[in-house]
């Protein structure tokens, strides 16, 4: 028997937007290596395995195409999007059994409001000058959160421009990097982009648990809880993000693209 699997864009701006995941319906128990050779078969940023394990609740691991991680908000969201929209789930709130923790997943109107923990950032005063020379300069502010490092630049335009290196952000990185700053446009107000070379990600197209660490950050800088971001990838993607004492809030949209069976 094949396991159902989907591509589901996640946290989009419009069609052929947002961050591709992949969503695997398990049947039964596979093992780490199993479901981590089905991410390198789908060479997405990151592939999400559920098992039901009750009525609302799931056991779910994400893998990108090198290794498992512990936090994915984007495969989160489409794995949401997949059991409600392709599956036929009903209820109304989803629960997710994860290595960081009980996630919840809630039907807001067209969007999926996820709950997850809050990432506090602290700062680090010394700047790598892997960091410095790509961005050929010092950061406005530099720090880090539990598993990614922070670096915040003047102007939106910024963080548009700076090219990607692996060799440089893998040299001081443990996870990844996220570069952001002010927004420039109306209706939003923070820009980010995030670099994992060292989990197989050059460039991640929209970062939920990214945000989890951003939220943080804006929301005591801006002295608002609640913010519009703008991830500034080449897909794009667009997130409301709500920072609430030891939790997040990550809300946005998301879109089937390939629905079919995995046979392997």
């Amino acid at each position: 028997m094949g396991q159902p699997l989907y591509l589901v864009d996640a946290f989009v701006s419009g069609l052929f937007s947002g961050n591709p995941a992949g969503v695997c319906l398990l049947c039964d128990e596979k093992s780490a290596n199993w479901m981590q050779k089905v991410a390198a078969e789908m060479n997405q940023a990151e592939t999400a395995f559920l098992l039901k394990q009750g009525p609302d609740t799931w056991g779910l691991r994400w893998f990108t195409p090198a290794t498992e991680v512990s936090l994915c908000g984007h495969a989160t969201l489409a794995a949401a999007h997949a059991l409600w929209h392709e599956a036929g789930e009903k209820t109304p709130v989803l629960k997710f059994r994860t290595r960081s923790g009980l996630l919840e997943a809630v039907r807001d109107g067209s969007n999926i409001r996820l709950d997850f923990p809050a990432d506090s950032p602290t700062t680090v005063r010394k700047v790598p000058e892997a960091l410095a020379q790509l961005l050929g300069g010092q950061p406005a502010w530099f720090g880090r959160g539990r598993d990614d490092h922070l670096a915040v630049l003047e102007t939106a335009e910024q963080v548009r421009n700076i090219r990607a290196d692996d060799d440089l952000i893998s040299s001081f990185t443990e996870r990844g990097l996220i570069v952001t700053a002010p927004a420039d446009e109306p209706g939003l107000d923070i820009v980010s982009r995030f670099f994992a070379p060292r989990v197989g990600i050059s460039e991640d197209s929209v970062t939920g648990s990214a945000h989890c660490l951003l939220a943080v950050y804006w929301a005591q800088r801006l002295g608002k809880a609640r913010l519009q971001a703008f991830q500034a990838s080449a897909r794009t993607g667009l997130l409301t993000i709500e920072w609430a004492g030891e939790r997040v809030y990550l809300t946005g949209k998301a879109h089937t693209m390939l629905t079919g069976e995995f046979h392997g």
